[in-house]
């Protein structure tokens, strides 16, 4: 990976109008972002954070209101889609049902007017490096789902773009295939060294396959690193519950000096030295599920339910009438009942005391 910029956004904002009004609204409001060269960079959120609105504008397909937009240094806000060197990946794959296989990659080289021999050489490598060589005469509809997206992927990077966007290339593959592609399409993205920039609303998803993750909300990033920074250290309540399961309990009394990483709180009764922001000024406290176990020493809880899931077992505990989640890995041979009183223990070196921003 070179530590050029492939892709920079500089202060983007997008604004549409309310439907049968005059008023506005931010879909994207004041987006700052760049993308390295050969880096990953997941826009992650939910329904109408703006992460496809933001894809678009780098695409071409939308123009920003406000900021700009630069491949490989170049300002390409003004520019239509078909002058931008950019491949894009959609979710319906958008393979042209009259076209066979190889002539669907072959179709962006011939637009670019790439010499026939060429176009043989590097349609023949990338279907090789997509394993779907045997199906070159196949139709679209000949194939399966994970072929057709193999098809998609190589008719989006043989034509050697600057940047591979992905719009929620894997939601219409079964849960079993999304997971193995997901994988797939990581490793050709760093076997092809692309610049990629790949919006999901599925965590799971985002921490399988980049570098770093952007969390957005209402049209703003409301955190952005790797997915084990953002994971372990979330800024607020909203990021912590959108990236990955998480606990949240009210915090009592608290003793926190501004700027510090760390603070003393009473839960569930008992004062711990905890994790914290440093702007902490009151707000909720963060257990992960996993930082929650089985301890004879530890405080009373009753069990609600348990579901088993073969190498773990999640548990829905009530402590001092506080649901709280807990997971258990490795010891899944024996599950615990439903209404049996157990005793449990916190990792409080992981617990966090975090701004409440959910609502």
């Amino acid at each position: 990976m070179h530590d050029s910029i492939g892709l920079e956004i500089q202060h983007v904002r997008k604004a549409f109008s309310s439907y049968g009004t005059t008023e506005k609204f931010y879909a994207v409001d004041g987006i700052d972002l760049s993308v390295k060269e050969g880096e990953l960079v997941t826009l992650l959120g939910p329904s109408g954070c703006g992460k496809t609105t933001m894809l678009r504008m780098v695409a071409g397909f939308e123009m920003p209101t406000e900021g700009n937009i630069l491949l490989g240094g170049k300002d390409v806000t003004n520019l239509p889609p078909n002058k931008r060197n950019i491949g894009m990946m959609f979710q319906s794959y958008a393979l042209f049902p009259h076209l066979d296989v190889y002539q669907n990659i072959e179709y962006g080289l011939k637009v670019q007017k790439v010499p026939e021999e060429e176009r043989k050489r590097r349609v023949g490598e990338m279907m090789e490096l997509m394993k779907i060589s045997e199906y070159a005469s196949r139709m679209p509809n000949q194939i399966s789902g994970g072929q057709q997206q193999r098809v998609a992927l190589a008719r989006a990077v043989v034509t050697k773009p600057q940047v591979l966007l992905f719009d929620e290339p894997l939601s219409n593959l079964d849960a079993k295939l999304r997971e193995y592609m997901r994988d797939e399409l990581r490793k050709i993205q760093m076997e092809i060294g692309i610049t990629s920039l790949y919006v999901t609303h599925d965590q799971a998803e985002a921490m399988a396959i980049s570098d770093r993750v952007v969390i957005m909300r209402a049209g703003k990033i409301e955190q952005q690193g790797s997915n084990k920074e953002i994971y372990s250290h979330p800024v607020n309540s909203f990021v912590a519950n959108f990236m990955g399961k998480a606990n949240f309990i009210p915090v009592g009394s608290y003793t926190h000096i501004a700027g510090a990483r760390n603070a003393t709180s009473e839960i569930f009764g008992k004062t711990l030295s905890v994790q914290s922001t440093p702007d902490f000024d009151g707000g909720v406290c963060l257990i992960r599920p996993e930082d929650i176990h089985f301890d004879p020493a530890g405080m009373s809880a009753k069990i609600v339910h348990g579901s088993y899931f073969g190498n773990l077992i999640e548990y829905e505990l009530d402590i001092q009438g506080q649901r709280l989640y807990m997971t258990e890995f490795g010891n899944t041979s024996d599950i615990v009942r439903s209404g049996s009183d157990v005793k449990v223990g916190f990792n409080t070196g992981k617990i966090c005391l975090l701004p409440d921003t959910r609502s």
